[in-house]
C-alpha cells in the first residue's frame, strides 16, 4: 500500500476512535451521577452500558468511511488539490497525468497528515463528565435522594421482617424495627453447596439443612423467641442482637415474637419453610428385553448398559443376580453381588455403567433362571437413599423337560393363551405414548392405527368364543351335500386372514384347550369327558365355554373393545387406555372363572341333636340384632366455620369478637396442615388469618382475600348418596376449570 493511502486509513482509525471515546465519556459521567444519587453499583453499570449504546448510535462512527475522510481531507487541505480520491482508485485504471497528481497527492498528504487532528468534541465531552461528577458528589453529601438510596438498597418491603402489636389497645406503642437481618442457610456436607446467606425470610433448602437467623434491632427487646409451627424456640444474644439455628426437618411455617421494655408483645407475619426432598437415584437400563430366551447351543451373554443419574451424587452402584436351580419344592436359589465394569467414582451426578453377564461363568445349566436388578445408592446422611430398577430375567431353555399334564387336584384351565394378550395391548400403548415426543407424527399414527388393528383382532377371536361369525373369515371352499341328507361336513383347510396380521398366542396350546371343529361320529371313538364343558359350534346355543353370567361379562368386554379400538384408530392412545384396563378387568374374572375342577370338596354340615328335633321349641333362639350409630367426621370443620363466619363479616352482619380468634385460630391451624407440601401456595391465606388474629387486618379487603383463600383450599365436596346426577359434558367441565383458575 502507498504511503499516502497508508496514513488516510490512520486518519480514518483515529477519527472513529474519537468518536467512540466521545461516547464513553458522555456515559462515564452519567454512570457515575446515578451511582451518586442510587448508592448501587449495578444500577451505575446497567445505565452505563445503555448510555454507551445510546451515544453510539448517536454519533455512528461507522459512517467515518474513506470516502468520507477523503472529502474531508480535500475540504481542509489545500496541497491535496481535491485528488484525494486518486489515492482510492487502482493504479492501473489511470492514465499518465492522473498517476502524477496520485504520487504528488501521496507525498504531500504524507508529510501533513500527521500533523491533521480529526474532527471532535472530546474537550466537551471530558467537561459534561466532570460536570456530571461533580454534580452527583454534590447531590450525595447533601443526601437529597437519601429517600431513593433506602427504598433501593433496603428491602424491608419485599424481604425485612415486619412486626406489629398483638394488643390493638397498645398498638402506638414504639416498635422496635429491625436495622438488620441476616439468614444463613448451611446445607449438609455430601450436597457440595456449602452455604448460602440471603435476606429473604421465604427459604427453600435441601431437608436436613441447618438455618441460622441473626437478627439486630434498634431498640431493646425482651425475650425474643422463633415460632415454628406452634413450637417456640427462644433466641440467644450476641454481640450484634438474637440469633437462633434450626434444622429443616419438614416444610412449614415460622414468625418471630418479641417484648418491648413497657411489656407489649409483637409479632411478625408469617414466612415459609419449604424442605425439598434429596430423591433417590434413578436407573435407566438401555436396549435390554426384560426376558431373554436362550438355547442351549447359543452363546450366553448379557449385555447391560445402563444410566445412573442423582440430583447431588452417587455413593455406590452394582448388580444383583439371582440364579433359580430346579423346580417345584426341590428349587434353590443362589444370590450374587456383581459389580460393574466401570468403576463408579463417589459424588458423580451421572454415569454410564455397563457389564456382560456370561450365564456359563455364573454356573447356569439348561432350564435355570437368572433374574437380575441393579441397585443404586446416593451419599444422603445419615440414611442413604436406594433405588432398584425393573427386574430383567435371563432363561435357559430346557425343551426337554417341556410337557403339557394336569394332576388329579389340579384344575384344568380352558383359557386359551390369546385371553392374556390384552395385557400385552396395554404395554405396546403405554409405550406409544411414552415415545410420543421423540418419534414423528407419521410413524405415531402408524403405531397407533397398528396397535387397533390388534385390538379388533383380539376382539374377533373373542367373538368366536361366543358363537359370533368372524367379519373377516373366507367362506368354505368346498360344500358338499350327501343325497343320502346326512350331516354336512366343515372343511377345515380354511385360513383366517388375521392369521398373517397378528401373533399366535395360542397356536401351541389351543389344541389342548379347545375342541377342534373335525369330529367324525363313529361308534368306536370313546366319550370326551369334557365334552358336556367345551363349547360347540353347531348349537349357536351352547356355542361357549362359559356358563349364562360369564357370556355376559365377555359380551361387555367385546362392547369395551370397540370403544378401545375405536381411539387407537382416531390415534388418541391416551383415551384408549382406560377401555382397556376394563377390558382385561372383565378377561381376568372370566378367566379365574373359567375352571373345570376333577373333585370338589363336599360340605359337612353340624350335627343335629335328635332330642331336640321337630319339638318346634325356641326357647333359646335368640335373633341377632345390633344397632350402632355413625358420625362423620369433618376433618376442615373449622375452615368451613371461618368461612361462614366471614361471609357475615363482609356484610357487616355482625361484629368481630373476642370468639372469633378462636375460631379463626382454628382455622389457621387446619390450614397449615395442608400447606405443610406445599407451604408457599397457602402463605399469603395464613398470613391474612394471622392479620385478622392480631387486630391488623380487620379490613373488608382482607376479609374477602383470606375468605377466597380459606374455599380454595377446601376440598372437593363428594358425590351425595341419592343426588340427582346431572349430565355435563367434557366442554362445560373445562369452561367451568377455567373460570376457577381465573377467579
Amino acid at each position: 500500500m502507498e504511503q499516502g493511502k497508508l496514513y488516510l486509513v490512520k486518519f480514518q482509525k483515529r477519527w472513529q476512535l474519537l468518536s467512540y471515546a466521545e461516547a464513553v465519556l458522555y456515559s462515564l459521567g452519567i454512570a457515575v451521577l446515578c451511582y451518586f444519587v442510587t448508592e448501587n453499583v449495578w444500577f451505575g453499570l446497567a445505565l452505563f452500558i445503555i448510555s454507551v449504546l445510546f451515544f453510539v448510535f448517536i454519533k455512528k462512527p461507522w459512517k467515518y468511511n474513506l470516502n468520507a475522510t477523503s472529502s474531508y481531507i480535500d475540504a481542509h487541505v489545500s496541497e491535496a488539490s481535491f485528488s484525494t480520491g486518486l489515492l482510492l482508485q487502482p493504479e492501473d485504471n489511470l492514465s499518465n497525468l492522473a498517476r502524477l497528481q496520485r504520487y504528488k497527492v501521496s507525498e504531500e498528504l504524507t508529510k501533513r497528515l500527521g500533523n491533521i487532528s480529526p474532527p471532535n468534541s472530546l474537550k466537551q465531552a471530558v467537561l459534561v463528565m466532570l460536570g456530571c461528577i461533580l454534580l452527583g458528589f454534590v447531590l450525595h453529601k447533601l443526601a437529597i435522594f437519601r429517600g431513593v438510596v433506602d427504598e433501593l438498597n433496603n428491602p424491608k418491603n419485599t424481604e425485612q421482617i415486619q412486626f406489629v402489636a398483638t394488643d390493638s389497645v397498645q398498638a402506638k406503642s414504639s416498635i422496635p424495627e429491625i436495622e438488620k437481618q441476616e439468614i444463613r442457610v448451611i446445607y449438609p456436607s455430601y450436597t457440595r453447596l456449602g452455604s448460602k446467606t440471603t435476606t429473604d425470610p421465604n427459604i427453600k433448602a435441601v431437608t436436613g439443612a441447618k438455618i441460622q437467623w441473626k437478627l439486630q434491632f434498634d431498640a431493646a427487646v425482651v425475650a425474643p423467641v422463633l415460632d415454628v409451627m406452634g413450637e417456640l424456640k427462644p433466641m440467644q444474644k450476641s454481640e450484634t442482637g438474637y440469633q437462633v439455628q434450626l434444622p429443616l426437618v419438614e416444610s412449614g411455617f415460622y414468625s418471630f415474637k418479641f417484648q418491648n421494655e413497657e411489656g407489649t408483645e409483637f409479632t411478625s407475619d408469617l414466612f415459609s419453610l419449604e424442605a425439598v426432598a434429596d430423591n433417590p437415584p434413578e436407573i435407566e437400563i438401555l436396549g435390554l428385553e426384560q426376558y431373554t430366551y436362550f438355547d442351549f447351543s447359543d452363546k450366553k451373554l448379557v449385555e447391560l448398559q445402563s444410566a445412573i443419574t442423582d440430583d447431588f451424587g452417587i455413593d455406590e452402584s452394582y448388580i444383583i443376580a439371582t440364579v433359580s436351580k430346579g423346580t417345584g419344592e426341590s428349587v434353590k436359589f443362589r444370590e450374587e453381588k456383581l459389580n460393574f465394569k466401570e468403576a463408579i467414582s463417589k459424588g458423580t451426578k451421572s454415569t454410564r455403567a455397563t457389564k456382560t453377564l456370561d450365564l456359563n461363568a455364573l454356573k447356569m445349566e439348561v432350564g435355570d433362571e437368572l433374574y437380575f436388578y441393579i441397585e443404586a445408592f446416593d451419599e444422603k446422611q445419615p440414611k442413604r437413599n436406594v433405588a432398584r430398577s425393573e427386574t430383567y430375567f435371563a432363561v435357559i431353555k430346557d425343551t426337554v423337560s417341556e410337557q403339557f399334564g394336569v394332576e388329579g387336584t389340579l384344575g384344568v384351565d380352558q383359557m386359551p393363551d390369546y385371553f392374556r394378550s390384552q395385557r400385552q395391548l396395554i404395554i405396546d400403548t403405554e409405550k406409544l405414548i411414552k415415545d410420543k415426543p421423540s418419534i414423528t407424527s407419521k410413524e405415531f399414527k402408524s403405531r397407533s392405527n397398528e396397535l387397533g388393528f390388534d385390538q379388533k383382532a383380539l376382539r374377533l377371536k373373542y367373538g368366536q368364543f361366543m358363537g359370533d361369525e368372524s367379519e373377516m373369515e373366507e367362506a368354505p371352499a368346498v360344500i358338499e351335500s350327501h343325497e343320502e341328507g346326512g350331516d354336512h361336513d366343515h372343511t377345515e383347510d380354511q385360513e383366517n386372514i388375521l392369521k398373517e396380521f397378528m401373533h399366535d398366542h395360542d397356536g401351541d396350546n389351543e389344541h389342548n384347550l379347545v375342541e377342534q371343529h373335525e369330529h367324525e361320529e363313529t361308534s368306536e371313538e370313546p366319550e370326551d369327558p369334557l365334552h358336556d364343558y367345551l363349547h360347540n359350534h353347531d348349537d349357536p346355543e351352547e356355542s361357549t365355554l362359559f356358563e349364562e353370567s360369564l357370556k355376559t361379562k365377555l359380551r361387555k368386554a367385546l362392547s369395551i373393545m370397540w370403544d378401545a379400538e375405536l381411539h387407537l384408530r382416531l390415534y388418541e392412545p391416551e383415551k384408549s387406555l382406560p377401555f382397556q384396563y376394563e377390558a382385561l378387568k372383565y378377561i381376568q374374572e372370566i378367566k379365574n372363572s373359567a375352571r373345570i375342577y376333577v373333585h370338589r370338596i363336599g360340605f359337612d354340615p353340624p350335627p343335629i341333636k335328635e332330642d331336640s328335633r321337630l319339638t318346634g321349641k325356641i326357647k333359646d333362639i335368640k335373633n341377632y340384632s345390633k344397632n350402632e350409630t355413625t358420625s362423620a367426621d369433618l376433618p376442615f370443620e373449622a375452615i368451613e366455620n371461618a368461612v361462614s363466619r366471614l361471609e357475615q363479616l363482609v356484610h357487616d352482619e355482625q361484629e368481630f369478637k373476642e370468639d372469633d380468634t378462636i375460631l379463626f385460630t382454628a382455622a389457621g391451624n387446619e390450614l397449615a396442615q395442608l400447606a405443610i407440601e406445599n407451604p408457599g401456595k397457602y402463605l399469603q391465606v395464613l398470613q391474612g388469618l394471622k392479620s385478622i388474629e392480631n387486630n391488623t387486618g380487620r379490613t373488608l379487603k382482607n376479609y374477602q382475600l383470606v375468605q377466597k383463600g380459606l374455599l380454595l383450599a377446601l376440598p372437593s365436596t363428594p358425590q351425595v348418596p341419592g343426588s340427582e346426577k346431572v349430565f355435563t359434558d367434557e366442554i362445560n367441565s373445562l369452561f367451568l376449570k377455567q373460570l376457577e383458575v381465573y377467579d
